[in-house]
């Protein structure tokens, strides 16, 4: 093609290799000068810190879909001059994603809708009988997919070497015949603590188990290579990585994708179709990524994962991973401060960890203190079991019919209930947003809330009706 959309021009965080990378100014986000209303009057920018739940997009991100917005046009389908352009940006944000994932020269990757769609993909491809060992620490998305294999579950390791005798014992007891897989993350979406991929790896090669890295968590924040770190699959999700608009990613070894039935049955995953003279049809499909890729793309979620690879790639890792870690220290060491909080952790407080830190405070129903820090600061965190229930509640020591869930329905604020807050911030977060949030705990800590909660359809929400604080419902 002759022409292209006009490339974005919005400069991310420039770094030096003499510039101090913990001092390099934040990536710039969307949302960033949004102001919030505060219960308690006026107004405040709003601290987004549930990145591990959705990250905001990069302006750049945001400038490069808006670039080729006008360009739009249908994809593989088309003989026009818009769908040809379409289709080619389509295949290179395929192979951008290739690029940042380090993937070897046959890997496929596969546009998916999220990190649970790739995972549903991967169990939908395994060969029969295959076997499959998870840890109870895993996110919902990689503990739940594999319905029609022989799963193993693993209890939570208390250290990384911990998990690797596990896994090792488990794949050392299994049928050494048949298929099997191994599904870890790569970062915890409750403690953010780093698991030991690479030696896990080699435990599930060392017993002929294959392995799948749920990098939802992880590729956000560190870099992830597929063919250095020799993971047979990744699966990580656009919206965590600073990309909207619902797009996935699975990439990996080519061979049981191939043999397995297509993902979805239809156009684009069949390259002829044919009917037969008693009437029923014949399939030839493709063996290529566009197997599992049935119906239209989202061809603009396809390039925003990719332009936002591209943007984290050119901000460099090294300076983003250490200034992440200059916030975590702010976040750690502040919370420290207050005896009343505790912060989960598998691996030890000096664990490494991405930006995503749990905790608790006693004395105070989670849900009621991040409605706090949502109404009176303008902070917004996370509170619940975060989409992994056996986890929260082995790491809260609770019995399994204490409530739970996001809110607690039969809890009150200030009574306790088994959930936790979550504080999760990435490139995008500017110091002052975590100097507020620790500030915000401290005060809440030593003050209370300044105004009344009540519980409303399960979650901890603002008494409007009372017109001012009390302290009647704040902590025990």
């Amino acid at each position: 093609m002759s022409a292209r959309p006009a490339a974005a021009t919005t400069a991310t965080a420039a770094t030096t290799a003499d510039a101090d990378p913990c001092c390099a100014a934040p990536l710039p986000v969307l949302g960033r000068d949004v102001t919030v209303p505060l219960v308690t009057g006026g107004e405040v920018t709003y601290a987004a810190l549930d990145y591990a739940a959705s990250a905001p997009a990069l302006q750049r991100v945001w400038d490069d879909v808006a670039a080729y917005a006008p360009y739009y046009g249908s994809v593989h389908r088309g003989a026009g001059y818009l769908s040809q352009l379409s289709t080619d940006l389509f295949e290179n944000s395929r192979a951008a994603v290739a690029t940042f994932l380090g993937c070897r020269e046959d890997d496929q990757v596969i546009f998916t809708r999220s990190t649970t769609d790739s995972l549903n993909l991967l169990a939908a491809a395994l060969p029969a009988d295959c076997q499959v060992f998870v840890f109870e620490t895993e996110h919902h998305a990689s503990l739940l997919p594999w319905r029609d294999a022989r799963v193993t579950y693993l209890d939570a390791p208390r250290t990384p070497d911990e998990a690797v005798r596990n896994l090792e014992r488990a794949l050392a007891a299994r049928d050494p015949h048949g298929p099997a897989l191994v599904c870890v993350t790569g970062a915890s979406n409750v403690t953010g603590e780093l698991w030991p991929v690479r030696e896990l790896t080699a435990a599930a090669h060392a017993h002929g188990a294959r392995i799948v890295l749920d990098a939802a968590q992880l590729a956000p924040h560190h870099p992830v290579d597929i063919a250095a770190s020799d993971v047979d699959w990744v699966a990580f999700s656009g919206h965590k990585l600073y990309a909207p608009f619902g797009s996935g990613v699975l990439a990996g070894r080519a061979d049981w994708l191939r043999a397995a039935e297509p993902y979805l049955a239809g156009g684009g995953a069949s390259r002829a179709v044919a009917r037969r003279a008693d009437g029923g049809v014949d399939v030839e499909w493709h063996d290529t990524a566009a197997r599992h890729e049935a119906g239209s793309p989202n061809v603009i979620g396809a390039y925003a994962v990719a332009s936002a690879c591209k943007a984290l790639t050119e901000a460099g890792f090294a300076s983003l991973v250490a200034r992440e870690r200059h916030l975590i220290e702010k976040v750690r060491a502040g919370l420290a401060e207050v005896p009343e909080v505790r912060v989960l952790s598998l691996f030890g407080d000096d664990a490494p960890r991405v930006g995503v830190l749990s905790f608790v405070v006693d004395g105070w129903n989670s849900s009621h203190f991040a409605a706090a820090l949502s109404a009176e600061y303008g902070i917004g965190v996370r509170d619940g079991l975060f989409c992994a229930h056996p986890l929260v509640r082995t790491l809260l020591g609770g019995a399994p019919d204490e409530p739970g869930e996001c809110g607690a329905p039969e809890a009150a604020p200030g009574e306790r209930s088994l959930n936790a807050i979550r504080v999760s911030f990435g490139a995008g977060t500017p110091d002052e947003h975590v100097e507020r949030f620790v500030r915000a705990v401290r005060e809440l800590v030593r003050d209370g809330a300044r105004w009344s909660y009540r519980t409303v359809d399960g979650r901890c929400v603002p008494d409007t009706g009372t017109g001012t604080g009390t302290g009647a419902d704040t902590a025990a």
